[in-house]
């Protein structure tokens, strides 16, 4: 297992953390986490990997222990975090890349291949929507009632997502065994939302979030056109992005790899090995091909 080095980063003007392991001249491995989490959730993953990988997994500005400058601050939108992954990217010298989305990280890791096509050599999708079909009516419902008429009754629809228990439910929710799941996530990622001023900060991108959706189009001709290889590895269980939006990758990848397993929207927290020798295998052949060819 490799050492993981817990790193800070300047990027305009702004201080993110992130996490960082594996050769330096390795192909690199960028992990984008998603809501209500940080790079946390690839705490035990990290390792896993950085024996032949040299892999980054930041936090996002607002979430972990990156700044979280205020909303009067700071206008927090998908392409703004976008603009801040890049110029990590950027700050270490990377290039080129393999990413892995979950939830907020796939948004965020859309923008970046479109952006630069080139740059991205495989994707990982975990619970990281990429089509229509993947959001789950119930759970979306308030979010687009949200979208389509800020106001106090429809705001406070999705302030509910900010609760310990609504943390909690996002962990545990089709989980095969509760059990093993650590309270230690859910109240680590619930403190962290509860720093003064951090419930505008997610207002503000759930607000946002609408733009995401529009942008699926793009990504589904970069995918035909590109033929960047995709592994999609999701819960069976995720009731936030059901399984239909890791099946979609089939309308468009070329020869996708997709894996339902049991477990839910964090499934690096019930199916840690079997994810990592997924992720492991399909970097080692997909990566292998490409850099043949």
């Amino acid at each position: 297992m490799g050492t993981v080095h817990h790193r800070y980063a300047t990027v305009d003007g702004h201080t993110l953390f992130y996490r960082e392991a594996g050769p330096a001249d390795a192909p690199v491995f960028l992990l984008l986490h998603g809501f209500p989490t940080s790079s946390h959730m690839f705490r035990d993953l990290i390792p896993l990997l950085a024996d032949r990988y040299h892999v980054i997994a930041p936090d996002h500005l607002g979430f972990g222990f990156s700044d979280a400058p205020s909303a009067a601050e700071f206008t927090y939108t998908f392409d703004a975090l976008t603009d801040l992954t890049e110029g990590l990217l950027a700050h270490l010298g990377v290039t080129r890349y393999a990413v892995y989305v979950q939830d907020y990280g796939a948004p965020i890791g859309w923008r970046l291949a479109l952006r630069d096509p080139a740059a991205v050599t495989a994707i990982v999708s975990q619970s990281g929507n990429g089509y229509d079909a993947g959001f789950d009516e119930e759970f979306w419902r308030p979010i687009r009632a949200f979208w389509q008429d800020w106001n106090p009754v429809t705001e406070a629809g999705v302030r509910g997502a900010l609760s310990l228990e609504a943390t909690r439910w996002q962990y545990v929710h089709g989980v095969p065994d509760e059990s093993v799941v650590s309270p230690d996530t859910w109240h680590h990622d619930h403190a962290l939302l509860s720093r003064p001023g951090n419930d505008e900060i997610q207002v503000a991108l759930f607000r946002d979030y609408a733009t995401n959706s529009p942008l699926y189009p793009r990504l589904h001709d970069h995918l035909r056109e590109s033929r960047v290889p995709v592994l999609a590895v999701w819960g069976r269980g995720d009731e936030i992005f059901v399984p239909a939006g890791a099946e979609a990758f089939a309308q468009d990848a070329h020869d996708p790899e997709i894996h339902l397993l049991d477990g839910g929207h964090f499934l690096l927290e019930t199916a840690l090995t079997e994810v990592a020798a997924l992720i492991g295998d399909f970097l080692d052949r997909r990566l292998a091909v490409r850099a043949a060819a």
